[in-house]
């Protein structure tokens, strides 16, 4: 498949056989979202019912999947990993107001909507999210080749160029033949693939163009510049490649391009730290928080290369980023979870004791911090040894922070129940590694930090939690909240959050309901 020409936002391919057309379909299955509607015109034999049935197939992740097509039924509709699509064929409508009786025009919003012969449809078909493909016969290959052109407003010019960038990077890297599966993301804008070789071999893609700035909150910056959240791969490049250089199992990186945001990575695999039941493996939590403790151990470098002639600096986990975390709990949490409307006075109030507790923090050491060390991200590779059976990913957002946030992170996972005991023992694994390398560790005041810092990480996710489900429509997340509230009572407990568990009871009691 080749790209001959960019012209008024239109991109037209070269499809040289059939192989390049399921390949079209991989490719444009991985950039679909619900409400987007695909409109596929051409001349009879073109190519159109093809290149919809492999669209669906890639949806549906499903190679053998029966997709006949609709030209008796006129609609057929199928549900997939990536949500409802309905695949349309409008060849024997002879009015756009035909489509009422069939209900097309319903709930396009929700759906991944494929139509052939759009035509026939006239005004009806929306064009906001309407990606036009016209194929054609190629008449210097006319046998198995065909043109297609590809055209549609400004959100699929950007998403067109990430597609075919995303075809180039595999092809180039060798990974032509390998198969393409939709992987479930993390709570971010990323997407992620697994690719897969006919030997079995494979490995991950990861998708994150730059991240647009938000709206300006404070001091003319938007809440991840503040908050210090990875706006390229540029940062997951320099933290992959600094772990690495330590002995850590970070993903080996096959190929790149930066400009685009897209990453080739080694596929360490799905065993994670969890048993069957989703209950952690304690001996595999240990591990990761020895890792912690070896990681903390080194003297680390602030300023790390991305490529020659190009660094990333790894920025300071400041007060800054720690008090704007803390205050999604106001903005989110308390409003739509407790139900109550804090007032300028009370939120100073919780401004002001936060402010002592972060003194303490940024007084004290700094290290690499991962921020989101837990099971999500902690993946086990029995076949290596020693710490390199903790395999890590989704380090991003690393900062330079206090080493007890990590242990704190893991200790107190956000996905699965970590019960107080275990907790325990992982504070004391890390701390008996700590003392192995300096036996003047202080343990106990390690133990004070990873209480603050326990209880600033599960407000701020509180609050996140809270903003996916009332923001972003994905309410799966609150599922989590019971667990949140909980990690935070216990880190309230405290005596250093005496104050602090103070304010908690009094302004939002609804973390205390189920004690």
């Amino acid at each position: 498949m080749t790209d001959e020409t960019r012209r008024s936002g239109t991109h037209r391919l070269v499809l040289g056989d059939e192989a390049a057309t399921l390949r079209l379909a991989a490719d444009l299955a991985a950039i679909l979202r619900p409400g987007d509607i695909v409109a596929l015109s051409g001349q009879l034999g073109a190519g159109k019912s093809l290149l919809a049935r492999a669209i669906l197939r890639e949806l549906a992740d499903d190679p053998t999947l029966e997709a006949p097509s609709p030209t008796f039924t006129l609609v057929q509709s199928y549900e997939t990993p990536r949500g409802g699509v309905l695949h349309a064929d409008l060849y024997r409508v002879r009015s756009p107001d035909e489509l009422d009786d069939i209900g097309l025009v319903e709930d396009l919003d929700l759906l991944i909507t494929l139509v052939e012969w759009p035509d026939r449809a006239g005004t009806r078909l929306p064009g906001g999210r309407r990606l036009d493909i016209v194929l054609d016969v190629d008449p210097a290959n006319p046998e198995t080749g065909r043109i297609a052109d590809l055209s549609g407003g400004v959100l699929w010019r950007q998403r067109l160029s990430i597609a075919i960038a995303t075809r180039l990077l595999i092809d180039e890297a060798g990974w032509d033949d390998a198969r393409r599966d939709y992987m479930q993301g993390d709570a971010s804008s990323r997407a992620y693939e697994r690719l897969t070789r006919p030997d079995g071999s494979s490995a991950v893609l990861m998708i994150s163009p730059q991240r647009p700035d938000g709206p300006a909150i404070r001091l003319g910056k938007p809440y991840s510049a503040i908050a210090h959240l990875a706006e390229n791969v540029d940062a997951f490049v320099a933290m992959d490649r600094g772990l690495h250089s330590l002995g850590y199992s970070a993903p080996e990186i096959y190929a790149q391009d930066l400009e685009t945001g897209l990453l080739l990575i080694e596929d360490l695999g799905t065993e994670g730290v969890l048993d069957g039941e989703g209950a952690p493996i304690p001996e595999r939590y240990e591990a990761a928080a020895r890792l912690l403790a070896d990681l903390h151990r080194h003297t680390l470098p602030t300023i790390l290369p991305v490529t020659e002639g190009r660094d990333h600096i790894v920025p300071d986990f400041d007060r800054g980023a720690l008090a704007i975390e803390t205050e999604l709990i106001l903005e989110w949490y308390a409003p739509h979870i407790a139900g109550v409307t804090l007032p300028a006075v009370t939120q100073a109030e919780f401004t002001r004791i936060w402010n002592r507790l972060f003194d303490e923090i940024l007084e004290g050491p700094g290290t690499w911090t991962l921020r989101d060390f837990h099971s999500p991200n902690l993946i086990w590779l029995p076949a290596r040894d020693g710490l390199a059976q903790v395999g890590l990913i989704d380090f991003q957002d690393a900062v330079i922070g206090h080493p007890a946030y990590d242990l704190a992170s893991l200790g107190q996972d956000a996905r699965v129940d970590v019960p107080a005991s275990l907790e325990l023992r992982l504070l004391a694994a890390y701390g008996k590694a700590r003392r192995g390398d300096d036996p003047g560790f202080d343990l106990a005041g390690f133990a004070r930090a990873y209480a603050i810092l326990g209880a600033q990480r599960n407000t701020k996710i509180a609050g996140i939690f809270a903003r996916l489900d009332k923001r972003d429509g994905k309410p799966a997340y609150l599922k989590h909240l019971p667990r949140i509230e909980a990690y935070l009572r216990r880190n309230l407990e405290h005596p250093a959050l005496e104050e602090l568990k103070g304010w908690y009871q009094a302004h939002l009691p609804t973390l205390f309901a189920d004690v």
